[in-house]
């Protein structure tokens, strides 16, 4: 047998020691561990543990193998989101098929357990729209999905949305730039898929009354117009109306994508507007909070603890009568705000939320115990109250999020303590 991993390769040596001479399926439970997924795969998927890392191996040919991998790795290099990928195993004895490795996405379900799972509200087009964006995403950066479906993707809760990220690309293909009939294709594709899964969970009794499957699966096609012409289109502005320049970027920002760059070509009095997007992102505020606090997180959840952040600065501020450097204030919001509620966080409910999640939680707890007391009640008898009558409560096995938000949302200048 032979074992390929990406550098540094140390991170892998523990798993030598597995039978991986041995069919996948036959591998013995005290060597597998126990991930409440529920993902539907055509090919065999097992879990294993070492050292607290989680890592996905799946049975699958050895050329589709190769090629995954290596599309996985380009993926991850440029910051698209898809599982870790750390390696393959080949050669293995009996023309057994190859190995791939990847990490396992903390945190992370299928769409098929939100559904299975009762929790909060949970949005079948969120979902939907959440895979148009990841979509739209890869084809902005020139990848051709080839499956684009529920079942290829994990979500991940992120500050009451849901974050998508690409767990099976054997089909996928990289290209330059992708043509307009590529993209269609593969939303086509999607449509399909999509509409499948969604009869699926209807028939099985999972899917709420209320949701039309065909008509959801259908509406993919118009997210995904929508999406890619506000990112990609062109805009004529008179030369003398410059907010309307900055209406678009304002806008490409609240969708979550950066603005690589702006180039206008004038013309008379008219001027043509390109913005080309920075499709690695968006993670524009993950990168800020994780400048300033080192805390890596998704996307919605640090603009949530950005303005927390940001509150908790002016408060000191304010109170000190100086004004604080940036990580001096970062970091002190770290040591005195979330760490504390991240350390308090009662040791049987851990794992149940990524601690970015719990915190964002919180906060929003705060804010509806404030409405009720008619001040405001801190972060700490906040967290208190959540811990017992929010995430005690709940029925959900450890490492499964709930996703959707269950409490209204908190105001923006909310960082006093």
């Amino acid at each position: 047998m032979r074992f390929v991993f990406r550098p540094p390769a140390t991170e892998a040596a523990g798993l030598l020691a597995l039978p991986w001479d041995r069919p996948l399926a036959t591998w013995p439970d005290d060597v597998l561990a126990d991930v409440p997924q529920r993902r539907i795969s055509r090919h065999v998927v097992r879990y294993v543990a070492l050292e607290g890392t989680i890592y996905a191996l799946k049975e699958i040919v050895e050329p589709l193998a190769r090629k995954e991998y290596a599309l996985l790795a380009d993926f991850g290099a440029d910051g698209l989101p898809t599982v870790g990928v750390l390696g393959i195993c080949v050669d293995r004895p009996g023309d057994q098929p190859a190995i791939l490795i990847t990490r396992y996405l903390d945190y992370s379900v299928s769409y098929r357990h939100l559904f299975s799972t009762p929790r909060g509200d949970v949005s079948a087009e969120q979902l939907i729209d959440t895979l148009v964006a990841l979509l739209v995403r890869l084809h902005l950066d020139g990848v051709f999905w080839g499956d684009c479906s529920l079942s290829n993707a994990l979500f991940l809760p992120d500050a009451g949305t849901v974050a998508a990220y690409v767990v099976d690309a054997q089909t996928a293909e990289r290209h330059a730039s992708l043509s307009p009939d590529q993209r269609l294709r593969d939303v086509d594709i999607a449509i399909g898929r999509v509409a499948a899964e969604l009869l699926d969970l209807e028939a099985a009794g999972l899917l709420p009354a209320d949701v039309d499957a065909v008509q959801l699966a259908v509406g993919i096609r118009p997210k995904y117009d929508a999406l890619w012409t506000e990112l990609t289109r062109e805009e004529v502005v008179l030369d003398d109306h410059a907010s309307g320049v900055t209406g678009r970027v304002q806008r490409l920002s609240d969708l979550g994508f950066d603005v690589q760059e702006i180039e206008l070509v004038t013309s008379g009095a008219q001027a043509v507007v390109r913005v080309r997007t920075q499709v690695a992102g968006p993670d524009a505020h993950r990168r800020e909070l994780f400048r300033l606090s080192g805390l890596e997180v998704q996307e919605n959840q640090a603009r949530r603890l950005l303005d927390d952040l940001r509150g908790y600065r002016a408060w000191l501020e304010q109170r000190d009568g100086a004004e604080l450097p940036d990580m001096v204030a970062g970091h002190r919001w770290v040591a005195e705000v979330y760490q504390p509620v991240v350390d308090a966080i009662p040791a049987h409910l851990l794992g149940r939320l990524a601690p970015a999640e719990v915190f964002h939680e919180i906060l929003e707890h705060r804010w509806f115990l404030s409405e009720i007391e008619g001040e405001d009640v801190g972060t700490t008898t906040a967290a208190r109250s959540y811990f017992d009558t929010v995430l005690g409560e709940t029925t959900r096995e450890p490492g499964v999020p709930s996703i959707g938000s269950r409490l209204k949302q908190p105001t923006a200048a909310d960082g006093c303590r």
